[in-house]
């Protein structure tokens, strides 16, 4: 891939000064579900910042969000394991052979932890001493301050200033202006880290991209893509659909009615529908699989083409992509053509019907000389889950990269800049107040 340069007003972590300084660190880490890490990827794209960060004489203290503790209809926080930060610590501790210390912090009952308290000062001069590699806070949306406005928001950037001389954010997924990503940029000299600069490097391949440029994406929700699915189509020289999306789309254009699809989502889908009748950007998928019922049962689902469909047509339910679709002169061609392809998107309906993904995956990797970049959690595990052997191979090749954060690259996409994202505008008005540039 060619090479990006980032804005030259966005701080960089290899511009600051750690030599003995204490470093506050957001860290994406959110990959714990039910208590397990069921993919380490997001850590371990950190590891080069945490690195860097000891190798300059810093002092770290970690932080991350996991999962959504936080009910904004009740205005309660659930603690406890589920959401703990402790099989990360295991993780990094296991992989990094050094030790990292938990701040203990007791909620109040559903209403999260009130505050940092000086209870974390010891933790903090073992850290500066050297006696332990680094802090990790507990999950920060455990805390009340973390997602509420007012005092509460106000008091915990201050507290989390007041554990450190400098602020890094390498959360390049956490795009949401929370206190632990955006307010806390008020009182610290910020850097973006070394991910973060990554992400951002990389999102301008899509942005910026060569050409043509071809984009992959599905979903399980069409109003929730309208926005960026309208700004990829604008940048587009085609478009390839799937999931629910791609459902939503053929009802449009043929008047048809599938299972799932829900008449305001189709209502919607017209506008796509009328703007590709000018345009011709669309590549259709020309096999799908409908099924009776959400779910593989033998004798119970069966191939159907998109050429059949006709007007007043109601089907079951569409769960995937056929794999010879793939195999189509005008779907190869169009991808085998491609200089940049861009991928958000699980193809079936998991984990029953995967077929469409494995054949769309393995047909983009034919193309060797495009620049192809992943984007999302679920798009990124389907292909590490389907092709194992293809993912190892290519973690470390020039050609690929995989994003960290897909709700992040789809948000910036829409904008049309990841200048504009909160957190990332945070650190740039930071430099400014801090004049930490060099000029």
């Amino acid at each position: 891939m060619q090479a990006r340069k980032l804005d030259s007003r966005l701080p960089l972590l290899q511009q600051a000064n750690l030599k003995d300084k204490v470093v506050l660190v957001r860290f994406d880490h959110n990959v714990v579900k039910k208590g397990q890490i069921k993919d380490p990827y997001r850590i371990d794209r950190t590891i080069g910042t945490l690195f860097y960060i000891v190798a300059q004489g810093g002092r770290p203290i970690l932080m991350t969000h996991v999962g959504r503790p936080y009910d904004k209809k009740t205005g309660t926080i659930t603690t406890g394991e589920d959401s703990s930060v402790k099989p990360i610590v295991d993780y990094l501790e296991s992989k990094l052979h050094c030790r990292f210390l938990i701040p203990d912090f007791a909620p109040n009952g559903d209403k999260g932890i009130p505050a940092i308290d000086t209870s974390i000062n010891l933790a903090i001069r073992q850290l500066r001493a050297g006696e332990v590699a680094g802090i990790y806070l507990p999950n920060t949306r455990w805390f009340a301050g973390e997602e509420q406005k007012g005092e509460a928001r106000r008091a915990f950037a201050l507290q989390l200033a007041g554990l450190a001389d400098i602020y890094v954010n390498d959360a390049f997924g956490s795009w949401q202006p929370h206190a632990s990503t955006f307010d806390v940029t008020q009182h610290l000299p910020s850097y973006a880290g070394y991910l973060m600069q990554a992400e951002i490097a990389n999102l301008d391949q899509v942005l910026n991209p060569e050409r043509p440029f071809v984009a992959v994406v599905a979903g399980s929700k069409y109003d929730t893509k309208i926005g960026p699915l309208n700004a990829i189509y604008d940048q587009v020289d085609r478009l390839i659909l799937g999931g629910v999306i791609y459902n939503t789309y053929l009802c449009a254009k043929y008047g048809v009615r599938i299972a799932g699809v829900t008449p305001e989502d189709i209502a919607a889908a017209g506008d796509l529908v009328a703007k590709d009748a000018q345009a011709h950007k669309v590549v259709e998928l020309p096999y799908l699989v409908e099924s009776e019922v959400l779910g593989r049962e033998e004798g119970r689902y069966r191939t159907l083409a998109v050429a059949d469909l006709k007007p007043g047509m109601e089907l079951g339910y569409v769960l995937d992509i056929d794999a010879k679709s793939f195999e189509d002169p005008a779907v190869s061609q169009t991808i085998l053509g491609a200089k940049t392809i861009f991928v958000n998107a699980v193809m079936g309906f998991t984990p029953h019907f995967t077929d469409g993904s494995k054949a769309l995956d393995t047909a983009i990797d034919h193309n060797r000389g495009a620049a192809k970049l992943y984007g999302g959690g679920d798009t990124l595990q389907e292909f590490k889950d389907l092709l194992p052997g293809l993912y190892l191979s290519v973690l470390d090749d020039a050609d690929y990269y995989f994003f960290t954060g897909g709700g992040t690259v789809l948000t910036a996409i829409e904008q049309r800049s990841p200048y504009g994202l909160k957190p990332v505008e945070a650190l740039m008005e930071n430099a400014l107040k801090f004049n930490t540039i060099p000029r």
